[in-house]
């Protein structure tokens, strides 16, 4: 299996520049910094050298425990993980990751070989912010590294505001009548989506494709469920988050 991944991964490497770079301008991410977590050192190699070749810096890691060293150094825009790595799993530390306050931010993409329904489920429902399964097309992992960052990275106006609920967009903190409210990352980003698009009718479709960004079936009750969680956090607050009977949600700044 490890050598039908190299293969395919060094057949899509050797059109990479042809692929990205056609035309006179490719598209890049400039001053962005990847981690990579991922024992298998050719495969490893691969991610580094074309997410490098499109524009970002990227930094490899063999385990969790030499990732962990390096965010005490310094913090990624992105991290692409394994599951399956010696000592501890991908799950395990990105449980980890986004219970520190320091890296709950971070956006983290799977990169793995569990093909399963399941496995792609369970890793998103953990936190991941995409999965992506091995073999992969390079130039596709490099596409969804930019279309992660381009809905994690921060707006212009960093601070959101209906009512008296507040989000803060640098910090990744939400504060109701001045108090600060604890939410998940799927909460946050639910919040924040609905906030930015204060006053418009949101499709749980909408929802589904902009909050969790994956590209297999999911009920769209999912949506129900954490918006049922976030109302709850919100307390009283949680009433600004109507319902539209068969039609999604929409933020208002007051209810009557």
């Amino acid at each position: 299996m490890a050598d039908l991944v190299r293969v395919f991964v060094i057949f899509r490497i050797e059109s990479i520049h042809s692929l990205l770079f056609s035309g006179s301008k490719p598209y890049k991410i400039y001053n962005m910094r990847i981690f990579c977590v991922e024992d298998d050192k050719n495969i490893r190699d691969l991610i580094i050298y074309a997410v490098s070749n499109s524009g970002m810096d990227c930094f490899g890691f063999p385990d969790v425990a030499s990732l962990f060293e390096a965010l005490h150094r310094e913090s990624p825009d992105l991290i692409l993980m394994d599951i399956v790595l010696p000592e501890t799993d991908g799950i395990t530390a990105l449980c980890i990751l986004k219970n520190n306050p320091d890296t709950a931010s971070i956006p983290v993409i799977f990169v793995t070989a569990k093909t399963g329904e399941y496995d792609r489920v369970f890793g998103l429902n953990a936190g991941a912010d995409d999965y992506i399964v091995k073999p992969f097309s390079v130039l596709e992992l490099v596409s969804r590294i930019k279309a992660v960052l381009r809905r994690t990275m921060p707006k212009e106006n960093e601070r959101l505001a209906v009512g008296d609920i507040t989000l803060d967009q640098t910090s990744h903190r939400v504060f109701v009548g001045g108090e600060e409210v604890f939410l998940t990352n799927k909460e946050y980003r639910l919040l924040s989506f609905l906030m930015e698009n204060e006053g418009t009718l949101i499709s749980r479709d909408t929802l589904l494709n902009r909050v969790w960004g994956f590209d297999f079936q999911v009920e769209t009750r999912t949506v129900d469920v954490h918006i049922r969680y976030l109302r709850r956090k919100l307390g009283e607050r949680g009433n600004l988050i109507e319902t539209v009977r068969g039609a999604g949600y929409r933020m208002v700044a007051a209810t009557e």
